[in-house]
């Protein structure tokens, strides 16, 4: 990533400010909820009392109305047509029978590894598909409503040292319970992943509810973590808390930039007014971020990430989920969404821009996995305007609600479904 430094706010090093205006809002004081017990997993994310995940199933938790105040702008219409030269793709099942997986990734002799969030971690071995569950040391994981192990990342320096960094929710003995990124060290054999630090912590946790929590390690080895807001109003404009937020991080856990993009704020901040980020996409030969949330009942929204910049959620006093995803009037500053969905909401969630002249017409673009839409959107893009919208027809509710997406090195597609039972990975790659 490159970042020129702004004129407002100072700039990490590595990410592409583009160039619009942003603000540093006044803090909004206080924040802050208990968690409360971890219930058992299993179902999709419903809290374990019916309650949907908001975006993903159905009306808000806390009764926002269906008929909400868009904030879609201009170009959160591209032209939908489908393209001629979009590939046919073949879907290969190449693990069944998981439990809510949240995260893939790749190491690089070709094993998958697998997050599923009720906390096992899982290997999908490159040579016949075997998978195995490894011996996950780390006490205290909190498992309840949309939270527990989540997002993975694989280190640029795994070969030297066996390390990848997951996100997860913690309840600690004799600690204030939170989200957090831990750094695994696993051994040569791949069976048994071990704590070597935390990298961060104080992420806020509440009932589960907007955990976040995607990670990225851009190609610069910035590290990015993409935070919910924990379903608390105050927390997305308070620039002292971490919920909310787009955080950047050397990989040893401290901030990418020291003095910090948004005065006033936690240094590891990059941009904040955010509902709950799913999604972190760098483009290729560009550097530039781009980060996918959930709306309540309209608006889940797609985000190219500027240091510094305010996307404008703010859903005070209480927790009101009727008040817009970018709200231009009270920040008239704040950054607008590349793209939204209007309503319904499609509850969109993990990200990527697919590689290779095998996808044609869709190199270069970014797609996208979505929980409620059962499937995946293809975003063509021209530099940061998104220009055209498709569906994949070979994903579009054949598996159920899908979660994240991560490209291989021979830029084949790996998607996990989010169905509660007898979940799925899938590798879909473009037809001859």
């Amino acid at each position: 990533m490159r970042l020129p430094r702004p004129v407002v706010v100072p700039a990490l090093l590595s990410l592409t400010l583009l160039g619009c205006s942003v603000g540093t809002d006044a803090e909004v004081p206080g924040y802050g909820a208990s968690p409360a017990s971890a219930p058992a997993t299993g179902s999709p994310d419903d809290g374990g009392d019916g309650a949907t995940e908001d975006g993903e199933e159905g009306p808000t938790e806390d009764g926002a109305p269906e008929d909400g105040t868009s904030s879609a702008p201009a170009t959160s219409a591209p032209d939908d047509a489908p393209s001629d030269e979009a590939p046919a793709l073949d879907v290969e099942v190449v693990a069944d029978g998981l439990a809510l997986p949240w995260d893939v990734q790749l190491l690089p002799d070709g094993t998958a590894l697998v997050t599923e969030r009720g906390g096992r971690l899982l290997a999908i071995d490159p040579d016949g598909g075997a998978v195995r569950e490894l011996d996950l040391d780390m006490d205290g994981l909190f498992v309840g409503s949309e939270a527990g192990l989540m997002g993975l990342a694989v280190s640029p320096t795994f070969e030297e040292d066996r390390s990848v960094l997951v996100c997860h929710a913690a309840q600690p003995t004799g600690e204030a319970p939170d989200v957090r990124v831990t750094r695994l060290r696993l051994d040569e054999a791949v069976t048994r992943a071990s704590v070597d630090t935390t990298l961060v912590t104080g992420l806020p946790l509440s009932s589960g509810r907007h955990s976040g929590c995607r990670l990225l390690v851009t190609g610069d080895g910035t590290l990015l973590v993409g935070t919910g807001d924990a379903a608390v109003g105050t927390h997305p404009q308070d620039l002292g808390s971490l919920g909310g937020k787009v955080l950047a991080l050397t990989l040893e856990g401290g901030p990418a930039d020291p003095d910090g993009h948004v005065e006033g704020a936690d240094p590891r901040v990059l941009t904040y007014g955010h509902r709950n980020v799913q999604g972190l996409a760098e483009q290729p030969g560009t550097g530039t971020v781009w980060a996918v949330e959930h709306g309540p009942d309209v608006d889940d929204e797609v985000n190219v990430l500027v240091p510094g910049g305010n996307y404008g959620w703010d859903p005070v006093p209480g927790y009101d989920e009727s008040v817009p995803m970018t709200d231009l009037e009270a920040f008239p500053d704040a950054v607008e969404a590349a793209w939204s969905s209007g309503a319904p909401t499609h509850a969109t969630s993990g990200a990527v821009f697919l590689e290779g002249e095998q996808w044609g017409a869709w190199a270069g673009a970014l797609a996208i996995a979505e929980l409620k839409g059962s499937g995946v959107t293809v975003l063509t893009v021209d530099g940061t305007t998104v220009v055209a919208e498709e569906r994949v027809p070979e994903l579009d509710g054949t598996h159920g609600r899908l979660r994240s997406l991560t490209l291989d090195d021979e830029g084949a597609l790996w998607v996990t479904s989010s169905d509660g039972e007898d979940d799925v990975v899938l590798r879909v790659t473009p037809s001859p």
